[in-house]
């Protein structure tokens, strides 16, 4: 990778912008001191070199690497690509990567054919997950650093993701907050349930639509947390599950799949530090009304 310094990192050395504004992690770090990977306008220099604005900064990113999960084709839509990372329209009923060595037909193996038709030789690295029946934006990083960086930025709470669900009913309170700890369900394996041992769970809510005919509501959601299932419990907490939701909600609710979607994903671009904003506009199986809303939220 070359990039040319700009004014904001005038004066960093190429240690200090790999080390701190990056937060280079220190295996990848030690690589490229060895490997002697880091250059500036195509010569070596000691890593104490002040960095001027216009210098070429150059690094060896993308090693090759395995992908880590068998290439496998889905039919998957791609929201959002550059050379550092890669967001992805997750289809309902996939799940984001394999759960044992070999499985194929999940999000990652279908990334990683991707990646291998369009010779991008990396590991598939998933920033975040979706539950199986979740359809929506995910995001992946195409090599370590951004990785690193992205990681960093969810566990920090930078990565802003905006949901829209289907629940039950009417919603009383048309915007708020639910602070309310998730932990296991002690009576089922599969499940979470809110309780006062589990782990911090808060999710932000917005009435957007009721429609009295079918008597539901379409919301938005924020994540201030990423626990499982949270919306989901979270909302079946509340009286209003989603719809379609065969774990929590209604076992025959007459819907064909479970009506909650990740619609964007924000976040600070983990190299140039520019904001992105990638919106899932589409998903397979909807309710018209639902689909609607997703498209004015996508061009929020």
């Amino acid at each position: 990778m070359e990039i040319v310094i700009p004014e904001k990192w005038q004066e960093e050395t190429v240690e200090s912008l790999l080390k701190h504004v990056w937060k280079t992690p220190k295996k990848l770090l030690h690589q490229w001191r060895m490997n002697k990977d880091a250059t500036v306008n195509g010569e070596l220099v000691p890593w104490s070199t002040l960095l001027k604005v216009q210098d070429r900064f150059q690094v060896r990113l993308f090693q090759r690497e395995e992908f880590g999960v068998v290439p496998d084709k889905l039919d998957m839509q791609i929201v959002y690509e550059d050379d550092h990372l890669l967001v992805v329209n997750k289809p309902a009923g996939v799940d984001t990567h394999p759960n044992e060595a070999g499985q194929t037909g999940t999000l990652a193996n279908g990334v990683a054919f991707y990646f291998q038709e369009n010779g991008v030789e990396t590991r598939v690295r998933h920033i975040h997950r979706l539950d199986r029946e979740t359809s929506g934006a995910v995001l992946f990083a195409k090599h370590a650093l951004a990785g690193a960086v992205l990681d960093r930025h969810l566990e920090q709470r930078n990565i802003s993701r905006t949901y829209l669900a289907m629940v039950h009913g009417q919603i009383k309170q048309e915007q708020g907050i639910i602070d309310l700890p998730i932990g296991k369900d002690r009576h089922h394996p599969s499940r979470r349930r809110v309780s006062p041992g589990g782990q911090k769970a808060v999710t932000e809510y917005q009435v957007i639509r009721f429609d009295k005919k079918q008597h539901v509501s379409v919301v938005k959601l924020k994540l201030q947390t990423g626990r499982t299932h949270q919306i989901r419990v979270h909302m079946h907490h509340q009286g209003h599950p989603v719809v379609g939701d065969k774990l929590y909600g209604k076992k025959n609710d007459g819907y064909a799949r479970q009506v909650l979607h990740a619609a964007k994903i924000s976040f600070l671009h983990p190299i140039t530090e520019e904001r992105i904003s990638a919106s899932a506009a589409s998903s397979d199986r909807l309710p018209e009304i639902f689909q609607q809303e997703l498209i004015k939220i996508a061009k929020i």
